[in-house]
C-alpha cells in the first residue's frame, strides 16, 4: 500500500508539472513605431502622357517631277531656311529653257518688224493726209493706208504678246530649273531621309521627302477627360478661360527614361471642344528647347503640379482600408484604438488627412497588419520624417 501510495502521488505531480509548463506565459505589450500627426506644405503631381513635336514641322516635297541626282544632307542635320537639301536632274529642262529662250528672241525681232511696219504705214498716212485735204488725190487711198496702218499696229500688239507668252514660258522653265534644288523651307532638323538617289519624286507623291522640325521651341500635347477637365476648371483661379490658363502654374515633364527635363513648361492653349471619340480634351505646353535635347516625336509625360498648405499628414503605412473606410490607429494611454480618417491624397508615402485626427495625436506608423483595437502596446517614437524616407522605393 506505502509504495502504491507513493507512485499515485508521483505521477499526480508529473501531470500537475506537464499542465504547469502547457500554460501559455502572459506577454507584455508589443512595441510599435509611434509618430505625432503634424501639418506640412507638400507638393504631388497629376501626370499625364504626353506627344512632343516641334514647333513647326515641315514636309519637304518636290515641285517638279525628276530623279534625285544628289541628296545633299543627313538626317539629324540642323539646315537654315533656303539651304539645298536634294537636286534633281535638270537635261530635258535645260533643252527646254535654251529653245524658250530662243523663242523670247524670235519675238522680240518680230516687234522689232512690227514696229517698222508701223512706222512705215504711219509716214503713209501723214504723206497722204494733207493730199485727200487738198482734193489731189481721193479719200480712197487714205483710207487704204490707214487700214495698212491700224494692221501693222495689230500686228505690232500680236508681236508683244508673243514675246510676253514667250517670256513667260522661259520664266517658267528657269522656274522649274531652279525647283530642281529642293531647298529647306524653314531653319530646323532632318528627319528621316527615306529616298536616295536615283529616286523618281514628284509633286503628287503621296510621302514627303523628309521633314524639317523646328525644334527651337517645343509643344508637348496631352489630354484631360471629362471628370479632370471639369475639376482641373473648378480648381484653376480665373473667371474665364483665358484667366484661367494665364494663372495656371509651370508645369514639369518627365522623360523616357524617368529624369525631369531642366526646363519648366507653360500651358498655352486648351482646344474649345471634348474629342468625340476619345472622351478627352487635349492641352499644349510650350518648352524652351535651347539645346536641343527634345526632338520630334518624343514621348514623355506632364507633371501638373498641386499644392496642399498646412495640411495634416501620417505616413502612408499607418493607414489600413476595410470596406472603403480607411482607418489609423491612434495612441491614447498606451493603448491603441483605430479612428476613421478622411484621406484626400497620397503623396510621397505620405497619406493628406481632412479629418480624424489633429496635429498633436500619436498613431501607429507602421506594422498594423496584426493590430487589434483595444491592444496595449509600447510606443517607440520615431521621427515622421526618417519613416518615410527609410520606406521610399529606390531606383
Amino acid at each position: 500500500m506505502t509504495k502504491k501510495l507513493i507512485l499515485f502521488t508521483a505521477a499526480a505531480l508529473t501531470i500537475a508539472s506537464c499542465k504547469k509548463k502547457e500554460e501559455p506565459k502572459q506577454e507584455g505589450p508589443k512595441p510599435y513605431p509611434v509618430v505625432t500627426v503634424e501639418t506640412q506644405n507638400v507638393v504631388g503631381y497629376n501626370t499625364f502622357p504626353a506627344s512632343i513635336q516641334g514647333r513647326v514641322n515641315n514636309d519637304v516635297r518636290a515641285k517638279i517631277q525628276g530623279y534625285i541626282t544628289q541628296v545633299l544632307v543627313d538626317e539629324g542635320q540642323y539646315v537654315t531656311k533656303g539651304q539645298p537639301l536634294f537636286r534633281l536632274e535638270t537635261n530635258i529642262l535645260n533643252q527646254t529653257a535654251a529653245a524658250a529662250k530662243a523663242s523670247v528672241s524670235a519675238a522680240q525681232s518680230n516687234i522689232v518688224a512690227a514696229q517698222a511696219a508701223v512706222k512705215a504705214a504711219q509716214v503713209e498716212v501723214n504723206k497722204l493726209r494733207p493730199l485727200v485735204e487738198k482734193n489731189i488725190i481721193s479719200n480712197i487711198q487714205l483710207q487704204t493706208a490707214q487700214a495698212n496702218l491700224a494692221k501693222a499696229q495689230a500686228q505690232l500688239q500680236q508681236a508683244v504678246a508673243a514675246r510676253e507668252q514667250a517670256s513667260a514660258d522661259y520664266k517658267g522653265v528657269e522656274a522649274n530649273i531652279d525647283y530642281s534644288v529642293i531647298r529647306a523651307p524653314i531653319s530646323g532638323v532632318i528627319g528621316k531621309l527615306p529616298l536616295k538617289v536615283g529616286s523618281l519624286v514628284g509633286p503628287s507623291d503621296q510621302s514627303a521627302l523628309t521633314t524639317i522640325s523646328d525644334t527651337s521651341e517645343i509643344f508637348a500635347y496631352f489630354s484631360m477627360n471629362e471628370k479632370e477637365y471639369f475639376d482641373f476648371l473648378e480648381k484653376a483661379p480665373g473667371s474665364s478661360m483665358s484667366e484661367k490658363i494665364k494663372n495656371l502654374p509651370m508645369v514639369e515633364l518627365q522623360l523616357a527614361n524617368g529624369s525631369i527635363y531642366p526646363e519648366k513648361g507653360k500651358i498655352e492653349t486648351v482646344t474649345g471642344s471634348i474629342d468625340a471619340t476619345t472622351g478627352t480634351i487635349q492641352f499644349r505646353v510650350e518648352f524652351k528647347n535651347p539645346q536641343k535635347i527634345l526632338s520630334n516625336g518624343n514621348s514623355g509625360t506632364i507633371r501638373y503640379p498641386k499644392r496642399f498648405d498646412n495640411v495634416l499628414v501620417v505616413p502612408e503605412s499607418a493607414t489600413y482600408e476595410q470596406q472603403g473606410i480607411v482607418y489609423v490607429y491612434k495612441v491614447d494611454k498606451d493603448t491603441a484604438r483605430n479612428v476613421v480618417v478622411n484621406v484626400i491624397d497620397r503623396i510621397d508615402n505620405l497619406a493628406l488627412i481632412e479629418k480624424g485626427v489633429k496635429k498633436g495625436d500619436r498613431i501607429v506608423a507602421a506594422g498594423i497588419s496584426g493590430l487589434k483595437s483595444g491592444a496595449a502596446v509600447k510606443p517607440q517614437p520615431v521621427k515622421m520624417d526618417s519613416l518615410v524616407q527609410s520606406i521610399k522605393p529606390k531606383f
